[in-house]
Protein backbone atom coordinates (compact mmCIF):
# COMPACT_ATOMS: atom_id res chain seq x y z
CA UNK A 1 0.00 0.00 0.00
CA UNK A 2 1.57 3.30 -1.08
CA UNK A 3 1.63 5.75 1.95
CA UNK A 4 0.08 9.16 1.59
CA UNK A 5 3.45 11.52 0.62
CA UNK A 6 3.65 9.13 -2.41
CA UNK A 7 0.22 9.23 -3.42
CA UNK A 8 0.29 13.43 -2.78
CA UNK A 9 3.22 12.88 -4.56
CA UNK A 10 1.92 11.35 -7.80
CA UNK A 11 -1.00 13.86 -7.26
CA UNK A 12 1.06 16.92 -7.84
CA UNK A 13 3.21 14.98 -11.17
CA UNK A 14 -0.32 14.78 -12.38
CA UNK A 15 -1.81 18.35 -12.33
CA UNK A 16 2.06 19.50 -13.29
CA UNK A 17 1.35 17.24 -17.26
CA UNK A 18 -2.09 18.09 -17.43
CA UNK A 19 -1.48 21.95 -16.76
CA UNK A 20 1.19 21.90 -19.09
CA UNK A 21 -1.16 20.63 -21.56
CA UNK A 22 -4.07 22.66 -21.28
CA UNK A 23 -4.22 26.05 -23.26
CA UNK A 24 -2.69 28.65 -21.80
CA UNK A 25 -5.80 30.98 -21.71
CA UNK A 26 -8.15 28.18 -20.64
CA UNK A 27 -10.91 29.41 -17.95
CA UNK A 28 -12.87 27.58 -15.81
CA UNK A 29 -11.25 24.41 -16.11
CA UNK A 30 -12.00 21.22 -13.30
CA UNK A 31 -10.05 20.33 -10.72
CA UNK A 32 -7.18 17.86 -11.69
CA UNK A 33 -7.43 16.03 -8.90
CA UNK A 34 -10.48 14.11 -9.17
CA UNK A 35 -9.21 12.68 -12.62
CA UNK A 36 -5.51 11.68 -11.32
CA UNK A 37 -7.77 9.98 -8.03
CA UNK A 38 -9.43 7.94 -10.70
CA UNK A 39 -6.05 6.64 -12.54
CA UNK A 40 -4.41 6.19 -9.17
CA UNK A 41 -7.34 3.87 -8.09
CA UNK A 42 -6.99 2.13 -11.45
CA UNK A 43 -3.40 1.30 -10.51
CA UNK A 44 -4.14 -0.37 -7.69
CA UNK A 45 -6.13 -2.63 -8.47
CA UNK A 46 -5.89 -6.05 -6.37
CA UNK A 47 -4.95 -8.02 -9.56
CA UNK A 48 -2.18 -5.60 -10.09
CA UNK A 49 1.62 -6.95 -9.41
CA UNK A 50 3.87 -5.47 -11.98
CA UNK A 51 1.60 -2.93 -13.80
CA UNK A 52 0.97 -1.09 -10.45
CA UNK A 53 1.52 2.66 -9.58
CA UNK A 54 5.41 1.22 -8.65
CA UNK A 55 5.22 0.75 -12.41
CA UNK A 56 3.68 4.28 -13.57
CA UNK A 57 6.19 6.62 -10.85
CA UNK A 58 9.40 4.28 -12.53
CA UNK A 59 8.02 5.37 -16.81
CA UNK A 60 7.44 8.87 -15.58
CA UNK A 61 10.86 8.68 -13.71
CA UNK A 62 12.56 7.63 -16.63
CA UNK A 63 11.12 9.81 -19.02
CA UNK A 64 12.77 12.85 -17.00
CA UNK A 65 15.80 10.89 -16.81
CA UNK A 66 15.62 11.29 -21.06
CA UNK A 67 14.61 14.62 -20.66
CA UNK A 68 17.45 15.51 -18.76
CA UNK A 69 19.72 13.17 -20.94
CA UNK A 70 19.22 16.14 -23.72
CA UNK A 71 16.50 13.26 -25.40
CA UNK A 72 12.95 15.74 -24.65
CA UNK A 73 10.06 14.71 -26.28
CA UNK A 74 8.38 17.40 -28.27
CA UNK A 75 4.85 17.41 -26.11
CA UNK A 76 6.46 16.39 -22.87
CA UNK A 77 3.68 17.40 -21.18
CA UNK A 78 1.27 14.62 -23.98
CA UNK A 79 4.09 12.19 -23.19
CA UNK A 80 3.64 12.23 -19.44
CA UNK A 81 -0.33 12.39 -19.67
CA UNK A 82 0.67 9.72 -22.08
CA UNK A 83 2.50 7.20 -19.62
CA UNK A 84 -0.32 7.94 -16.47
CA UNK A 85 -2.71 6.50 -18.96
CA UNK A 86 -0.97 3.75 -20.94
CA UNK A 87 -1.86 1.31 -18.38
CA UNK A 88 -5.01 2.41 -17.03
CA UNK A 89 -7.34 -0.64 -18.06
CA UNK A 90 -5.19 -3.31 -16.98
CA UNK A 91 -6.70 -7.42 -17.15
CA UNK A 92 -4.23 -9.27 -18.04
CA UNK A 93 -6.83 -12.16 -19.82
CA UNK A 94 -7.62 -9.46 -22.00
CA UNK A 95 -6.04 -8.37 -25.21
CA UNK A 96 -7.13 -4.90 -25.86
CA UNK A 97 -6.01 -3.61 -22.45
CA UNK A 98 -4.03 -0.34 -24.74
CA UNK A 99 -7.01 0.15 -26.39
CA UNK A 100 -9.03 0.59 -24.22
CA UNK A 101 -6.78 3.28 -22.01
CA UNK A 102 -6.39 5.05 -24.58
CA UNK A 103 -10.75 5.42 -25.26
CA UNK A 104 -10.16 6.44 -21.29
CA UNK A 105 -7.90 9.07 -22.44
CA UNK A 106 -10.08 10.12 -25.21
CA UNK A 107 -13.23 10.84 -22.93
CA UNK A 108 -11.20 12.27 -19.90
CA UNK A 109 -8.73 14.72 -21.39
CA UNK A 110 -11.29 17.30 -23.17
CA UNK A 111 -13.20 16.88 -20.53
CA UNK A 112 -10.12 17.92 -18.19
CA UNK A 113 -9.34 20.80 -20.28
CA UNK A 114 -6.73 19.31 -23.03
CA UNK A 115 -7.13 20.12 -26.94
CA UNK A 116 -8.41 18.06 -29.38
CA UNK A 117 -5.05 17.58 -31.07
CA UNK A 118 -3.69 17.03 -27.66
CA UNK A 119 -5.95 14.16 -26.78
CA UNK A 120 -5.52 12.88 -30.07
CA UNK A 121 -1.44 12.71 -29.43
CA UNK A 122 -1.79 11.63 -25.85
CA UNK A 123 -4.38 8.26 -27.56
CA UNK A 124 -1.60 7.72 -30.17
CA UNK A 125 1.02 7.15 -27.84
CA UNK A 126 -1.31 4.84 -26.02
CA UNK A 127 -2.14 2.92 -28.60
CA UNK A 128 1.95 2.66 -29.72
CA UNK A 129 2.34 0.84 -26.36
CA UNK A 130 1.20 -2.40 -27.89
CA UNK A 131 3.97 -2.77 -30.26
CA UNK A 132 6.32 -0.26 -28.80
CA UNK A 133 8.13 0.72 -32.49
CA UNK A 134 7.43 4.43 -32.99
CA UNK A 135 8.09 5.64 -36.15
CA UNK A 136 11.50 6.82 -37.44
CA UNK A 137 11.66 10.67 -36.22
CA UNK A 138 8.66 10.10 -33.72
CA UNK A 139 10.63 11.58 -30.89
CA UNK A 140 7.23 11.68 -28.25
CA UNK A 141 7.06 7.88 -29.16
CA UNK A 142 10.43 7.05 -28.62
CA UNK A 143 10.26 8.59 -25.53
CA UNK A 144 7.38 6.92 -24.08
CA UNK A 145 8.03 3.58 -25.33
CA UNK A 146 12.29 3.79 -23.80
CA UNK A 147 10.64 5.07 -20.64
CA UNK A 148 8.37 2.25 -20.97
CA UNK A 149 10.81 -0.59 -21.82
CA UNK A 150 13.70 0.96 -19.58
CA UNK A 151 12.89 -2.04 -17.06
CA UNK A 152 14.40 -4.31 -19.02
CA UNK A 153 17.58 -2.27 -18.80
CA UNK A 154 17.57 -3.00 -14.83
CA UNK A 155 19.94 -4.22 -12.45
CA UNK A 156 19.78 -8.18 -12.39
CA UNK A 157 17.87 -8.33 -8.35
CA UNK A 158 14.83 -5.28 -9.96
CA UNK A 159 14.83 -7.60 -13.58
CA UNK A 160 13.89 -10.69 -11.29
CA UNK A 161 11.11 -9.13 -9.35
CA UNK A 162 9.88 -7.27 -12.48
CA UNK A 163 9.70 -11.21 -14.31
CA UNK A 164 8.28 -12.64 -11.03
CA UNK A 165 5.49 -10.13 -10.51
CA UNK A 166 4.80 -10.49 -14.64
CA UNK A 167 4.30 -14.46 -13.32
CA UNK A 168 2.28 -13.60 -10.42
CA UNK A 169 -0.21 -11.12 -12.91
CA UNK A 170 -0.54 -14.56 -15.04
CA UNK A 171 -1.04 -17.33 -12.38
CA UNK A 172 -4.27 -18.61 -14.08
CA UNK A 173 -2.02 -19.37 -17.40
CA UNK A 174 -0.39 -22.90 -16.42
CA UNK A 175 3.19 -23.50 -16.50
CA UNK A 176 4.03 -24.98 -19.49
CA UNK A 177 1.84 -22.27 -21.01
CA UNK A 178 3.41 -19.75 -19.76
CA UNK A 179 6.82 -20.73 -20.31
CA UNK A 180 6.68 -20.51 -23.84
CA UNK A 181 4.18 -17.49 -24.70
CA UNK A 182 7.38 -15.67 -22.36
CA UNK A 183 9.80 -17.06 -24.13
CA UNK A 184 8.11 -16.70 -27.63
CA UNK A 185 7.53 -12.86 -26.33
CA UNK A 186 11.09 -12.55 -24.92
CA UNK A 187 12.63 -13.73 -28.88
CA UNK A 188 10.33 -11.34 -30.36
CA UNK A 189 12.12 -8.59 -27.94
CA UNK A 190 15.83 -10.23 -29.04
CA UNK A 191 15.30 -10.11 -32.36
CA UNK A 192 14.32 -6.28 -33.05
CA UNK A 193 17.36 -4.59 -34.33
CA UNK A 194 17.06 -1.74 -31.73
CA UNK A 195 15.19 -2.04 -28.17
CA UNK A 196 15.30 1.31 -27.62
CA UNK A 197 15.39 4.35 -30.05
CA UNK A 198 16.47 7.11 -27.94
CA UNK A 199 20.26 7.72 -27.92
CA UNK A 200 20.33 7.47 -24.49
CA UNK A 201 18.52 4.25 -24.53
CA UNK A 202 20.44 2.86 -26.87
CA UNK A 203 23.80 3.80 -25.37
CA UNK A 204 22.78 3.03 -21.51
CA UNK A 205 19.93 0.35 -21.61
CA UNK A 206 19.91 -1.51 -24.99
CA UNK A 207 22.89 -3.79 -23.93
CA UNK A 208 21.73 -4.72 -20.26
CA UNK A 209 18.44 -5.01 -21.59
CA UNK A 210 19.80 -7.84 -23.87
CA UNK A 211 21.75 -9.53 -21.45
CA UNK A 212 18.82 -9.40 -19.28
CA UNK A 213 16.24 -11.06 -21.93
CA UNK A 214 19.26 -13.77 -23.09
CA UNK A 215 19.28 -14.43 -19.15
CA UNK A 216 15.81 -14.89 -18.82
CA UNK A 217 15.52 -16.44 -21.53
CA UNK A 218 17.93 -19.73 -21.02
CA UNK A 219 16.36 -19.90 -17.43
CA UNK A 220 12.72 -20.60 -18.97
CA UNK A 221 14.02 -23.13 -21.70
CA UNK A 222 16.96 -24.88 -18.83
CA UNK A 223 14.70 -25.06 -15.70
CA UNK A 224 11.66 -27.21 -15.44
CA UNK A 225 10.83 -25.78 -12.14
CA UNK A 226 8.12 -23.38 -10.84
CA UNK A 227 8.70 -19.92 -12.01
Amino acid sequence: MPDRADLDALRTRWTQALEAARPGDAKNLPDPTPYADNLLTRYQEPHRRYHTLTHLSAVLDHIDVLERAGTPAPDPALVRLAAWFHDAVYAPDRSENEERSARLAERALPEAGVSAAGTAEVARLVRLTVTHAPAPGDRNGEVLCDADLAILAAPSDTYAAYTAAVREEYAFVPEDAFRAGRAAVLRQLLALPKLFRTPYGTEWWEETARANITSELERLQSDPGPL
